[in-house]
């Protein structure tokens, strides 16, 4: 039951916002009622901050269970790439409630206890990668795993963030299967030609 109505709820509020979203609308999409809602979640702005929250852990968990650890670190950091990159693209709920949440100077992610925990995962993932690849002698001694998430970070989140925008612009032919996984390669170069050491 929590789980369909968490479920209902990110995609309520990942369309409306938090002020636009409304309870109606998740006991529509599920089997359920206000009350069960208000049982399990106290109020509309609790709801949110749990679906938040969901939207979180579950990439986090995701990005945990990448089978990377054996790879050679250049490899590993590959596989984050492109793990990041098809996440954002197949989950636009949850880059909708990110930007959401940046309007609101994520005064609501403030709130939630445990997410600073649970984020700085993807920091303590990409901070092994570097050090066996600057341990390997593949890697620049000065990566920085904080700003090599930024990166990856800020290329996969604009190429679902901006899809609208940028299609009525200058057209969708970068969006179309071939182009994307086109966009993703290029990603993966981008980040690896930031971290590797040049060749002489």
């Amino acid at each position: 039951m929590k789980a369909d109505i968490l479920n209902a709820a990110r995609a309520e509020f990942a369309a409306h916002g938090l002020s636009g979203a409304r309870i109606s609308a998740i006991v529509e999409r599920t089997q359920t009622s206000k009350r069960m809602i208000f049982y399990y979640f106290g109020d509309k702005e609790s709801l949110y901050l749990a679906v938040l929250d969901q939207a979180y852990r579950e990439v986090r968990e995701a990005e945990a269970n990448l089978d990377i650890r054996h790879l050679p670190p250049d490899e590993a950091l590959r596989k984050v790439v492109e793990f990041t990159f098809d996440h954002h693209r197949q989950n636009p709920d949850f880059i909708r409630l990110v930007m959401i949440e940046n309007i609101h100077d994520g005064t609501h992610m403030s709130r939630i206890e445990t997410l600073a925990t649970t984020n700085i995962a993807a920091i303590e993932q990409l901070d092994r990668i570097c050090r066996r690849g600057v341990e390997a002698g593949l890697f620049r001694a000065d990566v920085s795993p904080l700003v090599i998430h930024w990166q990856i970070s800020a290329m996969s989140f604009f190429n679902v963030a901006n899809r609208a925008t940028f299609s009525m612009n200058f057209g969708d032919d970068l969006f179309g299967e071939n182009a994307q996984l086109m966009l993703r390669e290029q990603v993966v170069q981008s980040i690896a030609s930031s971290v590797l050491k040049s060749v002489p």
